[in-house]
């Protein structure tokens, strides 16, 4: 969505919907949605085993096709049988499976690049880091929220925060809420 004025003489000024919805990021009808990926674009458990088990192994064989990637990186594949048109790998950890706000940063970041690319309106982005990497869910919260607010899209108006679980919501709702 395009903001209502000019912004100090300079042209439009693009304004992120923001989002948090918790549950399932596999079911929602959006453009694109987000794997918290390894660098070898492997799919175990959590947000990537949801995706697999409702996406379909095609969507593994297409990512791992284009891996390894560096970690921070993130391509896109189809989403197979997902209401989304596409999954966008972000490389959040190598094989030692852990991670920081730095790589946090920097996959978001390339993720809703990536979801520019390709021209989404609408991407569904999880909570980098906090399965597997054990990267705490306020910190990523705040992270995620802050890097998606410094974002400049393109095509991009809708950013939706799709965690597990009461905890990881009011996390994201309050770094949304603060972030305005």
């Amino acid at each position: 969505m395009l903001a209502a004025g000019r912004e100090a003489g300079l042209g439009w000024m693009s304004v992120l919907e923001l989002e948090v919805v918790e549950g399932d990021i596999a079911t929602l009808e959006v453009d694109a949605i987000a794997n918290a990926a390894n660098d070898r674009l492997w799919m175990g458990a959590g947000v990537a085993g949801a995706i697999k088990r409702q996406g379909g192994e095609e969507i593994e064989r297409e990512a791992v096709a284009l891996g390894p990637i560096p970690i921070g990186e993130a391509v896109a594949t189809s989403a197979g049988r997902l209401p989304a048109r596409h999954v966008i790998h972000g490389a959040v950890m190598g094989q030692d499976l852990t991670t920081d706000a730095d790589l946090v940063a920097r996959a978001t970041r390339r993720c809703l690049e990536v979801a520019d690319e390709l021209g989404a309106r609408s991407v569904a982005l999880p909570a980098f880091g906090t399965g597997v990497g054990g990267f705490p869910i306020e910190e990523c919260a705040r992270v995620m929220v802050a890097e998606t607010r410094s974002f400049d899209p393109k095509s991009v108006e809708r950013v939706v925060f799709a965690v597990f679980g009461a905890q990881a919501e009011r996390a994201f709702r309050a770094a949304v809420e603060n972030s305005e």
